[in-house]
């Protein structure tokens, strides 16, 4: 199961399984934010290759209109996708 949460103050919290058969509500949902994000992962347990690009199209659209995208409360084994793929020196990792 996968649910994700928009908070008024401009954080996404991100909660069970993030796979390829959620990465389209994620996009359509991470679609939505037109400001600085902060995406909160501390109850999100597993991310696949189709979560990250989701993530990553979100970076991509934030940071071309000057906006921070922010990644905090990862749990070490979701931090290692992460840094294995080598996006921990692309993205704003906390």
């Amino acid at each position: 199961m996968f649910d994700i949460l928009l908070t008024d103050d401009g954080v996404v919290k991100l909660s069970g399984r993030l796979d390829a058969a959620e990465a389209d509500r994620a996009r359509r949902v991470l679609g939505t934010l037109d400001r600085p994000t902060t995406v909160d992962f501390s109850d999100l347990d597993y991310i696949s290759s189709a979560g990250l690009s989701a993530l990553i199209e979100t970076y991509k659209r934030l940071h071309q209109a000057g906006h921070a995208f922010r990644l905090v409360r990862l749990k070490p084994r979701i931090r290692n996708v992460f840094t294995y793929a080598g996006l921990d020196r692309l993205l704003d990792i906390e």
